[in-house]
């Protein structure tokens, strides 16, 4: 017997009922699809970035500057010439699914190569590769640039790049890492860090919930997670965690939004789960204390991750800082195991994250910040797709807290990536295709 879910939107809205469990998976869902391949053939270009990097020969990062190679461009004011240039460049083939289009009155580019390009390759980079050759040369084309200052837009346009490893400095941008950056197989997708995706959703919190939940989990089924039983594993926790599954997010969260606290909503993802069936009471002690049991494991992780989700989205939205969202992760689920006997999300691994999480994000360590954590990070990796959308979550709620905001990381991303509806509006978008 197959599982039947009803999608809810972020404003508790129901989108689709009875939908089958399998048809949100990455290999069938097609707005996942498209998502996962945009995200591989897509990078953002900040032509007026450009401009200026030229104007005063600072290029490549770190504060280098080039004086006496400046070079007067006015790239915006002829950004669409550029921008035929580039789609010319990119295509394959006449019509074919190659995407150019100016953002923010020529100020920045999407540019996304066509399907065949990054099917021609080994792996994902010729967004990058290819949109950064395009533009450089169309450039190079159009204001007649000799020899001798062509490396200076090269270097305008693709940072320090080969002196670098990855594109330093660069004016073209991916939401992606570089392969080289991937801790083990099939981490690409989860190497991006939660200050894009708030930028993305334009700081949606279930919004951004569901696009780094996709993301991760899209990645556990690369990396070889959800094979066999461990499929509907992760298949329950996207849904009720990352696509609001029967509005169980949000009912939690309009239970305990005005007075709640981490331990309230214990209270209620306990109560949820035991009218929902999910578990029961197996004994109980002289003491009154209750040991439950779980009818169905994998759904009472499922629950136990939306109340995660919940719990972050109670406590860093009343901080209105996205600090709080590593201790969260910690007493919501140590709470958990404490009230019911029961383990907590992901058997533990939540927990383990954010006991490491804390230190390297604000504790003695205190180097970074929730917003520039990934899942690829050696803290947050260990968690199979359930912390990350509770701390792009907790990142979306933040009022301005972080060393490394939301504007100065991930700006350039969130116009353009933020301007394609697959991205901005995932829980729509996936509930649409079903």
């Amino acid at each position: 017997m197959s599982d039947k879910i009803d999608i809810y939107s972020d404003r508790g809205k129901l989108l689709k009922s009875g939908v089958d469990l399998m048809e949100i998976a990455p290999t069938r869902n097609a707005a996942i699809g498209r998502i996962i391949a945009d995200t591989k053939r897509s990078v953002a270009v900040n032509l007026a970035g450009i401009q200026k990097a030229l104007a005063t020969g600072k290029m490549g990062g770190k504060g280098r500057q080039i004086l006496g190679r400046e070079l007067d461009y006015d790239i915006v004011g002829n950004a669409s010439a550029i921008e035929s240039a580039v789609a010319g460049f990119a295509k394959v083939n006449d019509g074919d699914d190659t995407n150019v289009k100016l953002l923010s009155g020529g100020k920045q580019l999407l540019v996304q190569v066509p399907v065949s390009r990054a099917a021609a390759g080994a792996d994902y980079v010729s967004a990058s590769t290819v949109g950064a050759a395009a533009v450089t040369q169309a450039i190079l084309d159009h204001f007649n640039t000799d020899m001798f200052d062509a490396p200076i837009v090269k270097a305008a346009v693709w940072g320090s790049y080969p002196q670098t490893m990855d594109m330093m400095g660069a004016n073209v941008a991916s939401i992606l890492s570089i392969p080289q950056n991937n801790e083990g197989l099939g981490f690409s997708l989860r190497n991006i860090m939660a200050n894009h995706i708030a930028a993305i959703t334009k700081k949606s919190a279930m919004n951004s919930a569901a696009l780094s939940a996709i993301y991760e989990q899209s990645g556990q089924f690369e990396m070889g997670n959800a094979v066999g039983m461990f499929e509907r594993h992760q298949l329950l926790g996207l849904a009720v965690q990352g696509l609001n599954a029967n509005n169980l997010v949000y009912d939690m969260a309009k239970e305990n939004g005005k007075t709640g606290t981490v331990g309230t909503v214990v209270a209620s993802t306990v109560e949820r789960a035991l009218e929902d069936g999910v578990i029961s009471v197996d004994k109980t002690a002289p003491s009154g204390y209750k040991f439950y049991k779980a009818n169905d494991v994998p759904l009472w992780n499922a629950y136990t991750a939306a109340g995660t989700l919940v719990a972050t989205v109670v406590n860093c939205g009343a901080g209105r800082a996205a600090q709080n969202v590593s201790s969260t992760l910690l007493y919501y689920n140590d709470l958990v195991e404490k009230e019911t006997g029961l383990t907590g999300c992901d058997y533990g691994k939540v927990q383990g994250v954010a006991v490491g999480f804390s230190f390297f994000s604000h504790s003695i360590y205190g180097g970074g910040g929730p917003g520039v954590f990934n899942g690829n990070h050696v803290v947050t990796r260990h968690s199979r797709g359930f912390g990350l959308p509770c701390i792009s979550a907790a990142v979306s709620l933040d009022a301005g807290t972080q060393m490394f905001t939301v504007e100065s990381t991930s700006g350039l991303v969130g116009d353009v990536f933020g301007s394609i509806k697959e991205f901005r509006e995932p829980i729509d978008s996936v509930a649409a295709t079903l």
